[in-house]
């Protein structure tokens, strides 16, 4: 099992608290890719068994309001506050994903824009990106 960085917030946030976010590994287990598709927008957060626990949106309905990467992640962060009810979740090994930034209530803040771009590209869909890392709902 892989362990996740240091910044990696654990326990579930409550609202407006600090989560991860996360895009999957060029070589994440096949369920883990399987689950997160077409441009998925991921956070989550750190287990103390070294797991991470993440939600996702990956507009499988084709919702024109979901369309851009940051309102995906908006939806999925929204779910994970709320502990709402839902089939899009999953808790992986670490190794699967990779942290590309946080989201803090209303606010995402992108480090690592180049993995964010490569996921969108090979999800074809690039044309959902953020237009720099600093995103306010």
């Amino acid at each position: 099992m892989t362990t996740f960085g240091r910044d990696t917030p654990m326990d579930r946030p409550n609202p407006g608290g600090r989560a991860a976010v996360f895009v999957p590994g060029i070589d994440a287990e096949e369920a883990v890719a399987t689950a997160l598709k077409n441009g998925s927008g991921m956070v989550g957060f750190g287990n103390t068994d070294g797991s991470v626990t993440v939600y996702f949106e990956n507009n499988k309905f084709n919702d024109s309001a979901l369309h851009a990467w940051q309102n995906k992640v908006f939806k999925a962060y929204d779910r994970m506050v709320k502990g709402s009810p839902t089939v899009n979740k999953l808790t992986c090994d670490a190794a699967n994903i990779v942290q590309v930034g946080f989201i803090e209530g209303p606010e995402i803040l992108v480090r690592d824009m180049d993995a964010l771009s490569e996921w969108l590209k090979r999800t074809n869909a690039l044309d959902s990106a953020p237009a720099g890392p600093e995103i306010h709902a």
